[in-house]
C-alpha cells in the first residue's frame, strides 16, 4: 500500500465529510438505554442511527449492502456487508469483522465554559463533545479505511461492519443480534474494533486485554422516615456509617486495594512484559494524563504498578449516591437511608457473574446493627484477554505504525470493558484481533470535556487500511 496516497485520501475524507458528520452527531443526545430507558420514545437513538446509516449508504463502495436490523424492544443495529475485492460475498469466505457503537454516556457535570456534551466545539484539532471519540467515528473510519484500499486497486477480504447502540449499557442487546446474524457474519479471521484507547498520540496502540465489570446499588435502611438528628443521633445507627463498615469488607481504606481474593486473577507473563515496556515508553505521562487537583498523589509506588492496577487488578469506584440531599438543602435530619452505586472493575480473565455473586454475599451477610441491607446487581460483563498475536499481524501493526507515525506499535491493557470482545473471543476462538482506538491522554471518555483527536484519528484510519491489506496477503 502506498501510505502517502492512502493518508492523503483519508485526510481529505475526514476534513470534507467525517468531521462535519461528527459535529452533527455530537448534537444528538442519544444516551444509551441504561441512562435513557425511554430512548425509543425520545427518538434520539433513531436519529443517530439514521444519520450514520445515510452516510454509509451514500459511500461509493462496490458490492456494499446496508441494513438497519431491528428486534422488537431492543436498540437497532447497523449491519453492513462489503464483498471481497473479487466480488464474492459468501459468509463461508475469509471475513473481516469491524465493530463500533453509536450510543453515548450521559452528560456528566464539570464541562469547561463553552463546552458541553451536546455542543460540538473544535479547538486545536480536537473535536469536543460526547460520543465523537467514544465511538461515533468508528463507522466512518471503517468504511474510509476500505475506500482508501480500493482507490489503490488493492485486494481485500469480505468485510462485515457492525455498529451497535447498546454498548454503554453493557451490550445486553448485542447477543440477540449476533445469534440472529450468525449465518450472515460467517467465521471472521480478523476482528477490528475502534473503541479502545491509546497511551499517547504518537504511535499505534493495540489493546491486548480489557477488564470486566460487576456493578450494582448498595442500599442501607435504618428508619422508615427521617428524624431530627438531635433526637436520634446516638441511638439510631447512621446508615452512612453502616455503608462505610460494609465497604471496609471490600477494600483497604488506606491503599484502595481490594481485599477479597476471589476478585483477583493471575497475570500472564507476556502481559507483565508488555506492561513494563509501556511503563518505560510513557513514563510519568501515565500519571500526567489525569486531571489531578494540585498536590494529589497517585496510587501505587511506580508507573508499572499503576498500569497493573488499571489493567489487571480489581478496583472499586463509587459512581453515584442517593438518600443524601444537596448541601444547601441539608437540614439537621438523621437520614433514613443511604445508597451508593458501586462499579467493580475485574481482571480480564475473571468471571463477572461469579464476582457479582461474591460481591452480593460479602455486602449483605451479617449486616452491622442488623440494618436492612440490599445489593441490587446491575451490569456484569466479562473482560477479555487477547490470543497470541499471529506473526503476520504483528508485522502489519509494526509496519503501519512506522509508516504512518514513525514509531513502533505498542501493546497495552485497558481498564475499561467492551463486552463484545469477550463475546467474540468465545464465539470465534480462531480470530485475530486488532483492538485500538483514539481515547488517548485527557480525551476523557464518559467524563466532561471528552474530545476526539482529529490528526491521530486520521492516521489510525490509515493503519487500519494497512492491516486490511496485509490480512489479504497473509497466505
Amino acid at each position: 500500500m502506498d501510505t502517502q496516497k492512502a493518508q492523503e485520501f483519508i485526510d481529505k475524507k475526514w476534513d470534507d465529510e467525517i468531521v462535519p458528520e461528527l459535529i452533527e452527531y455530537i448534537k444528538i443526545p442519544n444516551k444509551s438505554p441504561h441512562f435513557d430507558p425511554k430512548w425509543d420514545e425520545h427518538g434520539y437513538m433513531e436519529k443517530a442511527v439514521q444519520q450514520i446509516a445515510n452516510w454509509c449508504e451514500a459511500q461509493d463502495i462496490p458490492n456494499k449492502t446496508l441494513e438497519i436490523v431491528r428486534i422488537p424492544g431492543r436498540t437497532p443495529l447497523i449491519f453492513m456487508e462489503i464483498a471481497a475485492s473479487d466480488g464474492t460475498n459468501n459468509p463461508s469466505d475469509d471475513t473481516i469483522l469491524m465493530y463500533g457503537h453509536l450510543d453515548k454516556q450521559p452528560e456528566m457535570s464539570g464541562w469547561e465554559e463553552g463546552l458541553g456534551p451536546w455542543i460540538p466545539v473544535m479547538r486545536d484539532n480536537k473535536l469536543y463533545g460526547r460520543g465523537g471519540a467514544d465511538d461515533g467515528y468508528a463507522a466512518y473510519a471503517s468504511l474510509t479505511a476500505l475506500m482508501a484500499i480500493q482507490k489503490q486497486g488493492l485486494p481485500h477480504a469480505r468485510t462485515v461492519v457492525i455498529i451497535e447502540a447498546c454498548e454503554e449499557s453493557g451490550s445486553y442487546d448485542l447477543p440477540y443480534y449476533i445469534d440472529q446474524l450468525r449465518d450472515r457474519i460467517g467465521e471472521p479471521s480478523l476482528v477490528i474494533c475502534l473503541d479502545s484507547g491509546a497511551g499517547n498520540y504518537e504511535q499505534l496502540w493495540c489493546t491486548m486485554s480489557l477488564r470486566g465489570m460487576a456493578s450494582g446499588t448498595l442500599k442501607v435502611d435504618v428508619l422508615r422516615e427521617g428524624i431530627h438528628s438531635g433526637m436520634g443521633s446516638g441511638v439510631v445507627p447512621s446508615s452512612f456509617r453502616i455503608i462505610r463498615q460494609l465497604l471496609n469488607r471490600l477494600e483497604d481504606d488506606k491503599s484502595g486495594r481490594l481485599l477479597p481474593q476471589e476478585f483477583y486473577a493471575d497475570i500472564p507473563h507476556q502481559r507483565l512484559e508488555q506492561t513494563l515496556k509501556v511503563a518505560e515508553v510513557l513514563g510519568d505521562g501515565i500519571v500526567e494524563a489525569y486531571p489531578f487537583v494540585e498536590g494529589v498523589e497517585p496510587m501505587a509506588e511506580n508507573n508499572f504498578e499503576r498500569l497493573l492496577n488499571r489493567n489487571w487488578r480489581p478496583a472499586l469506584s463509587y459512581t453515584g449516591a442517593s438518600g443524601m440531599p444537596e448541601i444547601e438543602n441539608a437540614g439537621n435530619v438523621l437520614r433514613p437511608t443511604t445508597s451508593l452505586k458501586l462499579s467493580l472493575r475485574l481482571p480480564p480473565t475473571a468471571d463477572s457473574e461469579k464476582a457479582t455473586e461474591a460481591l452480593t454475599k460479602i455486602l449483605t451477610e451479617n449486616p452491622p446493627s442488623n440494618a436492612k441491607v440490599s445489593f441490587e446487581p446491575d451490569q456484569a460483563g466479562d473482560g477479555w484477554n487477547a490470543p497470541d498475536v499471529a506473526p503476520w499481524l504483528a508485522e502489519s501493526l509494526e509496519r503501519g505504525s512506522q509508516n504512518v507515525y514513525g514509531k513502533p506499535a505498542m501493546y497495552m491493557g485497558e481498564g475499561g470493558t467492551i463486552p463484545f470482545m469477550g463475546m467474540l473471543g468465545e464465539k470465534f476462538p480462531k480470530a485475530q484481533f486488532m483492538i485500538t482506538g483514539v481515547l488517548g491522554p485527557n480525551s476523557n471518555a464518559h467524563g466532561p470535556n471528552e474530545f476526539l483527536h482529529i490528526p491521530f484519528a486520521k492516521k489510525l484510519t490509515t493503519c487500519v487500511s494497512q492491516v486490511i491489506v496485509d490480512h489479504y496477503k497473509r497466505g
